[in-house]
């Protein structure tokens, strides 16, 4: 990882309650930060407004406060590079959307999935990317458009500290992405790169579920003529079977342990047992001291798998007298 204070960030979508693989990665970027000495600033990603829901932004506040998370920078404490919510962000990604090359698309998505089923039944056919097909043909004048961009040709290089070195062939593997919907709606991949660079983050702390995008992210940031942070994946805390906990369908979400009698430092020391972290007869930890427990190198690069009923058991039961 970089040396010296870092600008570290947790950045949440409103879409549900937080779950505890949402506290495992806000545990992760705020210890990443703190141990250098660094600030730590929150963001709320509420890009598309039929997912986000504004009332859940309180309740995830509360449950990192409740964790034992505090930030330096964010939608309720304000700051320096405010506004720390995307919805509030839409002109800076419309400005950078415009300093790219990009094209109109007006495919649907049924039209894109034929396309690819067409390909891939041919002879030496490509894998799951966009076809180009509107690269070559004007938009049709009655469908709203999409925005994308082709990437550069050959291969882009990123780096992730704990999962090595990453290299994609961009413009073969997914071909030209989509930056902005149809219906509107900035891309994810877009809106982070803008708001990482206008922030000054420094170090980006994730789950591994984005480990592949990072590349692509990359791109677009150079592309901008802005230079990436460096970026520290995590393993992931998954349900049974390899599953990924959902916070719309309330998987094993913080407000569901709290309700079951759970302390927050039962919490913080299931994930860091689990995650090889802390000995496994450390019953209660503060996310303070998962601070100075934090080691990068420790990290398992495979994926925690639990129960959900057996987690909530053992959590609740560390916070019991022994």
């Amino acid at each position: 990882m970089p040396p010296g204070p870092l600008r570290g960030r947790f950045a949440p979508s409103p879409t549900g309650a937080l779950h505890l693989g949402n506290a495992w990665a806000a545990l992760c970027a705020f210890a990443a930060s703190r141990r250098s000495g660094g600030t730590f600033v929150l963001r709320v990603e509420d890009l598309d407004p039929r997912r986000s829901k504004p009332a859940i932004v309180q309740q995830q506040l509360e449950d990192l406060r409740w964790l034992g998370i505090a930030w330096d920078e964010g939608p309720d404490v304000g700051g320096p590079r405010a506004p720390y919510v995307q919805s509030q962000r839409l002109e800076r990604y419309a400005d950078a959307l415009g300093r790219l090359e990009t094209f109109p698309c007006t495919c649907t998505r049924k039209e894109i999935r034929a396309a690819l089923a067409e390909i891939a039944g041919a002879p030496h056919g490509g894998g799951a990317r966009y076809p180009g097909t509107c690269l070559h043909r004007p938009p049709a004048p009655d469908r709203p458009a999409a925005r994308r961009w082709l990437p550069p040709d050959g291969v882009v290089e990123a780096t992730c500290a704990h999962y090595g070195p990453l290299r994609a062939q961009l413009r073969r593997e997914v071909g030209a992405v989509a930056l902005r919907r149809s219906d509107g709606v900035f891309a994810y991949r877009l809106a982070v790169v803008v708001d990482d660079a206008e922030m000054g983050i420094d170090l980006v702390v994730r789950g591994r579920d984005l480990l592949e995008d990072t590349p692509l992210q990359v791109a677009i940031a150079r592309a901008l003529g802005l230079v990436p942070p460096a970026y520290l994946h995590v393993p992931l805390v998954l349900g049974p079977e390899g599953t990924k906990l959902s916070k719309r369908a309330g998987g094993l979400s913080l407000a569901r342990l709290r309700a079951a009698g759970a302390r927050p430092e039962a919490v913080v020391a299931y994930l860091a047992e689990h995650m090889g972290l802390v000995p496994r007869d450390t019953r209660l930890l503060s996310a303070r001291a998962f601070v100075d427990a934090f080691d990068p190198s420790r990290l398992p690069h495979a994926d925690l798998v639990i129960d959900p009923a057996r987690a909530i058991e053992e959590i609740v039961a560390r916070g019991s007298s022994p």
